[in-house]
């Protein structure tokens, strides 16, 4: 069920069902017309098959099924999932959404570099007992084969010469992944269609043999995710979940609403990282696109922000009062709410479909191709440039940036948001100071804040924050801890590739021209955020 409150926006919206109706958008989308976007066919072309994997009624996919089977039967417990970006999003979103299961392994998904973070996930597993899923689209990923190539060496002192049977690749056909895999003799290989993109893919084998694994089942995901597409072919825009929410999107962009801000139940909030990377990467390009805010502190700020566009997600098993009252405070000061219920967590699969399919019909409504990500590559580009510098010299080139984020704030005109971006290992404490930072920047100033952990955003909102509209301050938040883990077989371990990366993402925003500010957290990372927080609500 999908309720709305959108006055703010109704003229724009009924012109945008109005233009999808008229072009006939719906229909050119299922019949794969590229021209719903672009002229060109460039990659468009190559990037639809997400309409394909739920075009049949899923079928029980055996080979999954007897992977689950084997590594039960041999007494397996837990399974890593190593990947970045869409190799890893939506299967956070599923594992934590579904919680620990009964028939299931127990999922650790990775995709964080900083050593402490990969420390905690090997202290929490024996290698003995564990699986390690390797997924990379392109089967290069850096961060992955960085990954890989750690896991392997810890699982081959623990296991000696049967390593292989311990790891599961899932990448597209011909890669140097599905290469690696047959040389080292993996248990299995998963080859996704090559026409999904990253993004996209959370239906495909990169969402669901990581479901499989930790006991949640695929057939009735993929199930749901057909039941939404079945209904998103209706051709009149106004009558179509997906074609009617990207409406929604499209027309709070043209309308000045570009902030879609997701409300959501505890039991889904995950849901909001995989969100993020669809809209921020899908649309933030060639300066326009949608800003996706999540986990954003519940303040009475909202209720008078102009750029704002709610969109509730809401599991009805589990109420939840303080959502409850969000929404009616909200709705009530005349703010535009659209409110989406998932009476059942195998709905995701569903929300996955309605999700993207709004996605690629807001890009048409704002003027965006959103299968490509141009900028994702420049942030790469300039950690290949520090590491080849640093295999040169031994050190590690600077990268300077204004260390003053109070002055940052006040220089120029005020920012359409802050993204703070946390080089740092999760913790608690940690996250509770960045909320209140988060919340003095909104009640105090007034300001939309992001908020994400390197380097994983720059495989989701990294595009952009290069590629989107300019207004944007950028703080990175730099916590790589004192502990190296070696990367065998190569010449720097995971911290200096944290460093590396995160100088690398600077480099490529200033060449963006984007306003940046960097600031070492030192040895207590929570106190100095902390101490933030305090200075910027003075």
């Amino acid at each position: 069920m999908t309720d709305a409150h959108l006055a703010p926006i109704a003229g724009e919206l009924d012109a945008a069902l109005g233009e999808l109706d008229r072009e006939r958008i719906i229909e050119r989308i299922w019949s794969k017309d590229h021209t719903v976007w672009n002229p060109d066919p460039d990659e468009i072309s190559n990037r639809l098959g997400w309409l394909d994997l739920v075009a049949e009624p899923p079928r029980s996919a055996s080979e999954i099924r007897d992977l689950v089977a084997a590594v039960r039967g041999d007494g397996y417990r837990d399974a890593v999932l190593v990947g970045m970006g869409g190799s890893s999003l939506g299967a956070e979103a599923l594992r934590a959404s579904f919680g620990p299961r009964p028939d299931g392994l127990h999922l650790h998904v990775l995709d964080s570099i900083h050593p402490g973070w990969v420390h905690r996930v090997r202290q929490a597993i024996d290698p003995a007992t564990t699986v390690f899923l390797v997924a990379s689209k392109s089967g290069t990923t850096a961060e992955v084969m960085a990954f890989f190539k750690y896991f392997w060496g810890e699982s081959e002192s623990a296991v000696g010469t049967a390593v292989g049977e311990h790891f599961v690749a899932v990448t597209d056909p011909g890669t140097p992944l599905e290469t690696l895999a047959a040389e080292r003799g993996f248990r299995a290989t998963f080859t996704n269609p090559p026409d999904i993109g990253g993004r996209f893919s959370v239906l495909s084998r990169f969402g669901r043999v990581p479901a499989a694994l930790a006991g949640i089942d695929p057939v009735r995901l993929l199930a749901s995710g057909h039941a939404m597409a079945g209904s998103c072919r209706a051709e009149g825009a106004a009558d179509n979940p997906g074609g009617w929410l990207g409406a929604v999107l499209g027309a709070a962009a043209r309308a000045g609403r570009d902030q879609l801000t997701l409300l959501t139940s505890e039991r889904v909030a995950s849901l909001g990282l995989w969100v993020e990377q669809l809209i921020a990467e899908s649309t933030g390009k060639i300066g326009k696109g949608i800003l996706p805010v999540t986990g954003e502190p519940d303040a009475a700020a909202l209720d008078r922000h102009p750029r704002r566009l709610f969109v509730a997600v809401r599991y009805t098993l589990e109420p939840d009062a303080d959502l409850e009252a969000q929404i009616e405070r909200l709705s009530a000061a005349g703010q535009p709410v659209v409110t989406i219920d998932l009476t059942d967590l195998h709905d995701l699969g569903g929300e996955f479909f309605r999700w993207q399919f709004a996605t690629a019909v807001a890009g048409h409504l704002i003027g965006v191709q959103p299968f490509d990500q141009p900028d994702v590559e420049s942030a790469k580009r300039e950690t290949r440039r520090l590491l080849a510098a640093y295999e040169s010299s031994g050190e590690l080139p600077e990268v300077n940036a204004s260390a003053d984020l109070v002055a940052a704030l006040a220089e120029g005109s005020e920012p359409t948001y802050v993204a703070l971006m946390a080089y740092a290992d999760a913790d608690p404490e940690l996250e509770k100071a960045v909320e209140e930072l988060r919340r003095r920047l909104l009640v105090d100033r007034g300001l939309t804040t992001t908020f994400g952990y390197g380097p994983r955003f720059l495989h989701s909102t990294g595009q952009l924050h290069k590629g989107g509209p300019d207004g944007g301050l950028f703080v990175q938040l730099l916590a790589p801890g004192d502990t190296e883990l070696l990367i065998p077989g190569e010449k720097y371990g995971l911290r200096l590739l944290l460093q590396a990366q995160a100088a690398g993402d600077l480099a490529a925003l200033q060449n963006a021209g984007r306003r940046c500010v960097r600031i070492d957290l030192g040895s207590d990372p929570a106190a100095e955020i902390r101490r933030l927080a305090g200075d910027v609500g003075t």
